[in-house]
């Protein structure tokens, strides 16, 4: 099983310990590094100041917001950091939520399964070199039909292509049209919630599961009292449940509802009904110990055979500490303990 990691720094603004980072995580044999955004940083930019000083480790952004730039912008931005890596970038593309895109970006939620598919088909188009005419529901290039058609100025190569999805119609356009899934909610015992969707959409168009990378991002976290940081991690989730969203309407709660967790309903309403306390005491310990690797390093190892059981071929890891030598320290772990899962798949 290959690990990423998230970005890392000391302190918000301290970027060449992001750097340092970076640097030992691929000398230590992380596979990859993710940058996200939300309402502060962009993704793009964290990686291009990594690039030139890694060499092997791959860098992606988990994820890049579909509705935040045009499509020839998306898809400028990613050529460009595929240049510069010498292709080690991967485009992991969202959605995001209708708070963070109408709330901070002010661009209005509607259709995103429509206009991720039109997206990245347009990108699709940009990387082939051709001449970009595009008619769509929401996109048309060129915006008038007496305009010239237009082609990058970019070299010709083909991007990797992840998307974070994790309603049904959203997992089958991803595994349609995608090269990775970035798995959000995932519950290894209830995989097929998932993966079923993920599959469908890959036969429909005579692919198959092993075309795609699949990724699940998690929390690490070291500790001998499970039951109390299973508790602090599922506190958190009350937050996603209530707040990354609108009133009835947070893909968060219906994926872990899907599976099995209809708790997470009562969580959204006391939430948006400002009873906080309320929701974070109601959100299921078993969330928490069963989307993050927490515990020591027997039940780590028991987490990480579920996932790979189930499929999944990397992890991307959130580390927890005070600084980047926490960081690496819990990273260096981790790593022992998947090659120890590792040796015993190679042995049987």
């Amino acid at each position: 099983m290959r690990i990423g990691v998230g970005m890392h720094r000391n302190a918000p603004d301290d970027w060449e310990s992001a750097l340092t980072f970076a640097i030992e995580a691929e000398r230590m044999g992380a596979d990859s590094i993710w940058s996200g955004e939300a309402w502060g940083w962009d993704g793009a930019t964290q990686l291009a100041y990594l690039a030139s000083q890694t060499s092997t480790i791959r860098l992606g952004t988990s994820i890049m917001k579909i509705g935040a730039r045009s499509p020839a912008l998306t898809a400028g931005t990613a050529m460009s950091l595929a240049s510069m890596t010498n292709d080690r970038f991967v485009l992991g593309l969202g959605t995001s939520t209708p708070q963070i895109m109408e709330a901070w970006d002010g661009v209005d939620f509607d259709r995103p399964i429509r206009r991720s598919r039109e997206l990245i088909e347009i990108i699709r188009m940009v990387e082939s070199g051709e001449r970009v005419v595009y008619d769509g529901e929401i996109h048309k290039i060129p915006l008038r039909d007496e305009l010239r058609p237009m082609r990058t100025r970019a070299a010709a190569r083909r991007l990797p292509i992840y998307v974070a999805s994790v309603g049904p119609q959203n997992l089958r356009m991803t595994g349609e049209l995608c090269d990775g899934w970035i798995g959000n909610c995932f519950v290894p015992e209830t995989a097929g919630a998932f993966l079923d969707h993920i599959r469908a959409g890959a036969e429909s168009v005579g692919r198959s599961l092993d075309d795609l990378e699949l990724q699940v991002p998690v929390t690490l976290e070291f500790d001998d009292d499970l039951d109390a940081l299973a508790k602090r991690h599922a506190v958190g989730y009350a937050f996603t449940f209530g707040a990354m969203g609108e009133p009835g309407r947070n893909f968060y709660v219906e994926a872990f509802a899907r599976q099995g967790f209809e708790e997470v309903r009562e969580v959204h309403r006391l939430w948006i009904n400002g009873q906080r306390a309320e929701a974070q005491d109601l959100v299921p310990v078993a969330i928490a110990l069963q989307t993050n690797l927490l515990g020591n390093d027997d039940f780590i190892k028991e987490r990480l055979r579920a996932y790979r059981d189930v499929g999944i071929d990397s992890l991307r890891v959130g580390l927890r500490g005070d600084s980047i030598d926490d960081y690496l320290s819990d990273l260096g772990r981790l790593l022992d303990l998947v090659k120890e899962v590792d040796a015993e798949e190679d042995g049987a």
